[in-house]
């Protein structure tokens, strides 16, 4: 129906289109459960299972600091400028995919242990509104 192209920061592009699918709904089970969000770990379940916090921007900080460092010394819009540019772009696009990944398995596991699905999408929407960096 539609066809959107996009190109990121990092200078990849991307197609997004846009189709009429049917969908298939994961029977109710009637169970709920609690998710406890912190800071020391990700998640707590009520039923116990902890997720730990991996912390992905700490992981890469200092290679960051490093690209932004360099990306600072060049003639601003400069062709090694745009260089460094792009080296940055690309280790923030690495920390953002690694937190969407972490953040998508989770749901997906909580979701087919527990058939929470509408819960849990809205609270990974809300919780993608909410993004730090």
């Amino acid at each position: 129906m539609n066809v959107t192209v996009r190109q990121n920061p990092s200078g990849k592009y991307f197609v997004s289109i846009l189709t009429k699918t049917q969908v298939k709904e994961i029977p109710k089970t009637g169970s709920a459960i609690g998710i406890d969000v912190g800071l020391k770990n990700f998640a707590i379940v009520s039923d116990g299972t902890i997720y730990f916090n991996p912390r992905f921007f700490r992981t890469l900080e200092e290679k960051l600091a490093k690209a932004q460092r360099i990306m600072s010394r060049r003639t601003k819009y400069g062709a090694n400028w745009n260089k460094a540019r792009i080296k940055v772009a690309r280790i923030h696009e690495k920390i953002a995919n690694a937190r969407k990944d972490y953040l998508d398995k989770i749901s997906t596991e909580i979701v087919k242990n527990h058939n929470l699905a509408k819960a849990i999408s809205e609270v990974k929407k809300n919780m993608e509104s909410y993004k730090i960096s």
